[in-house]
């Protein structure tokens, strides 16, 4: 009798164990479900044109910021370039800035001159558009400090200057802004306005 026992009690125990672990292995199924994750669709008025509804700065034919006027609109009334000759546009001349990094400063024009900064060492540089292939008038070299190349985030990049009562205003990667002669390439004036020891590197402009 107790050998009966016994045997029905390990059969017991077994079965026991053996829907234990079918719980188990359905349950860790359960849990490794993939959750899809739930996007909202965009709203109706989302991502349409829309007329600028304010009044244009007068256009003088230069380019003094990244985004053309305060609005930021990058438009330009000039038509000299329209739907009719764009497809017809060749390479007149090429520049090489001589830093094989991220380029993302947009060249401004004042006047006659085409002002375009470089990635880390931040060299300014001036081209005269009145003469074959914009040649070489002046350049700005910074010097800034080697270690804010570690600090910066995403390349060695700077996104451009900005021009304004004779002066070029930008900044470098380790924390100042410059203003450099427009005509001659001279620094009128350099303040300090981030701290790359605590990771603020600086190559941004405001727009």
């Amino acid at each position: 009798m107790l050998f009966v026992s016994m045997t029905l009690t390990t059969n017991l125990r077994g079965r026991l164990s053996f829907w234990l672990a079918i719980l188990s292995f359905a349950l860790c199924l359960v849990s490794c479900k993939k959750v899809t994750q739930v996007v909202q669709p965009p709203a109706s008025n989302g991502g349409q044109m829309r007329p600028y509804g304010s009044q244009l700065e007068a256009d003088d034919g230069q380019w003094v910021r990244a985004t053309k006027d305060y609005a930021n609109t990058r438009y330009s009334t000039l038509d000299q370039i329209n739907t009719a000759n764009v497809g017809a546009l060749k390479v007149a001349w090429t520049f090489d800035t001589g830093v094989a990094r991220g380029q993302e400063a947009a060249p401004i024009v004042a006047g006659n001159t085409m002002y375009v900064v470089a990635p880390w060492p931040n060299t300014l540089f001036a081209l005269d558009l009145t003469k074959p292939g914009a040649t070489l008038k002046w350049k700005f070299e910074p010097n800034p400090s080697p270690a804010a190349k570690g600090e910066a985030c995403c390349d060695w990049v700077n996104r451009g200057a900005v021009f304004d009562s004779g002066k070029i205003f930008y900044n470098t990667l380790d924390g100042y802004t410059v203003a450099v002669d427009a005509n001659t390439g001279k620094l009128a004036w350099r303040t300090h306005l981030a701290d790359i020891s605590k990771g603020r590197p600086s190559p941004w402009r405001r727009q």
